[in-house]
């Protein structure tokens, strides 16, 4: 029989002959339509505990469902598709190969916190997008995102000096990401700070961009956040079982 409801099926489920005769019928195009079976057979049971186990993820378990997170989130209001409500369902369900559908949306988040601020049940969405997003990157579904790569960054200088010096982190996140530093944006604020800013000033911060001036003191402060930093990371992998006895071996091998 013919499906009129195509929108609620996805696409590449849906098989079309243009050209098909049975038993003497033809039966080509819209009558030759059929639709995949859809049954799911590989869940991941422990999905909502390791995104649980990631910051940010831990109220994950609360969530009912009532949506509020997507009819209040920015990025929704310009792309339909982006939906914290039903990542969050399929996390719970385990249903992670639907999940990596959205692989590459989900990362999208620009954390604005509107979905945090209206959920019912404190859910925190905003961090349980940080932790899937996150949790996408530890199990090597997605490539470090833009976003992850500006904090990493951004965290760095701090480590390193500190301080942070806007100018080197721009630098340095351009070329992680393999942009032209000579954009037409920057090249105006550059011109339009030369302008306005004291010479003084403007001296100070290219000096600092050459010298990479410390904090005083800086080394005790800065051993303590790498320690803290390696043991978060650490915890990290442990919760997603990627540091169990096997595993270092079976990546090396790969």
């Amino acid at each position: 029989m013919p499906i009129h409801e195509k929108s609620l099926i996805r696409p590449e489920n849906i098989i079309s002959h243009e050209n098909l005769e049975i038993d003497g019928i033809d039966v080509s195009g819209h009558w030759s339509t059929f639709i995949k079976p859809r049954v799911v057979t590989d869940y991941n049971e422990d999905t909502e505990e390791e995104i649980a186990a990631l910051p940010g993820g831990e109220f994950i378990h609360r969530c009912w469902q009532c949506g509020s997170c997507t009819n209040s989130c920015t990025v929704n209001a310009l792309d339909p598709e982006f939906n914290p409500r039903y990542w969050i369902y399929l996390a719970r369900l385990g249903m992670e190969d639907e999940l990596l559908r959205d692989k590459d949306r989900i990362w999208q988040c620009v954390s604005c916190n509107k979905c945090t601020y209206s959920c019912p049940r404190d859910v925190n969405p905003e961090g349980v997008m940080k932790a899937m997003s996150h949790w996408l990157e530890l199990k090597g579904h997605t490539p470090t995102s833009p976003s992850m790569q500006f904090d990493e960054e951004f965290s760095g200088q701090v480590f390193e000096t500190g301080r942070i010096e806007e100018g080197r982190i721009i630098r340095g996140f351009f070329k992680r990401t393999g942009q032209n530093l000579m954009q037409d944006w920057l090249v105006e604020l550059v011109k339009r700070l030369i302008r306005g800013l004291p010479v003084k000033l403007l001296m100070t911060m290219g000096l600092a961009n050459i010298f990479r001036p410390r904090t005083r003191g800086w080394g005790p402060a800065r051993e303590a956040i790498e320690e803290y930093v390696a043991e978060r990371k650490m915890a990290d992998r442990k919760a997603l079982g990627l540091d169990e006895p096997g595993i270092a071996e079976q990546e090396s091998e790969q």
